[in-house]
């Protein structure tokens, strides 16, 4: 892939999710804030990919994918008002269904085509197959850290905002502000193990479940740019405090130190 089909489909993608803006100030903020995202998302694997050596074909793929990684979220939310997969449908599959109907990929050679709808499509699995493997793999894997990285940004500054003034915050929420959490989930946590996003209950369990994404990031650059942007350090100040939650802020501060001095 050349830099004017990058062009082209950078071009392509803001007619697309600019379809959906309309009359609905709730629904216009909202996929404004994930055009926004996916810029930086663009922004993170392109770095990711830097850090990597991939050559400048490898790294336009990677940018597209993370072009177009959320394809799915601009219908998804127009129709349902939501960007919970469990209360909608599943925004990945979604991205893939958009992607073929729109025909944008048909630029393409078939295999890269191929690496491109399988990034997508399984961006937002809990874990990913064990048959996937080559560069499907590895623009898979970068395209799940870099929307970590910038999920860590979006959610440790929505969060902060939310405390501050709920009434007037005007991006989703999907889970209830209460208080406590979930035993299950922070055992999980502590277990190192990956969380089911069905079995989270209120904002607490989701904080938990967005720290434990460092037990599955999958290159140490990203978890090094995570830690020097400060983004870990602000979510676990943003988590109540008892000796179970201290236990964990413990276990994963450690653990991202440990990796990283590993990797110096």
């Amino acid at each position: 892939m050349n830099q004017d089909q990058l062009d082209r489909f950078k071009r392509w993608f803001d007619d697309y999710t600019s379809r959906f803006l309309g009359d609905d100030d709730f629904v216009n903020t909202n996929l404004t804030h994930k055009q926004e995202h996916t810029l930086r998302v663009c922004r993170e694997i392109v770095l990711l990919a830097q850090e990597l050596a991939l050559d400048e074909d490898q790294t336009r793929t990677a940018e597209l994918i993370g072009l177009l990684h959320d394809t799915g979220r601009f219908p998804q939310f127009a129709q349902y008002r939501t960007y919970s997969d469990a209360r909608s449908v599943n925004h990945c599959h979604l991205g893939v269904q958009v992607l073929r109907q729109e025909g944008i990929l048909e630029i393409l050679p078939s295999q890269e085509r191929q690496w491109v709808e399988t990034a997508v499509g399984l961006h937002g699995r809990k874990s990913l197959p064990s048959a996937l493997a080559g560069r499907a793999l590895l623009f898979t894997k970068l395209i799940r850290d870099a929307d970590k990285i910038d999920i860590f940004r979006i959610v440790t500054d929505a969060y902060k905002r939310f405390q501050e003034d709920p009434d007037n915050f005007m991006l989703e929420i999907e889970l209830p502000d209460k208080p406590g959490y979930s035993p299950r989930v922070l055992e999980a946590v502590l277990q190192e193990q990956l969380i089911d996003y069905s079995k989270l209950t209120n904002l607490n369990d989701a904080k938990l479940c967005q720290l434990g994404w460092v037990y599955d990031l999958n290159f140490t650059a990203s978890l090094r740019r995570i830690d020097q942007c400060g983004f870990l350090q602000e979510l676990l100040a943003l988590l109540p405090h008892d000796d179970q939650l201290d236990q964990a802020r413990r276990k994963i501060t450690q653990h991202v130190e440990a990796k990283l001095a590993a990797a110096t």
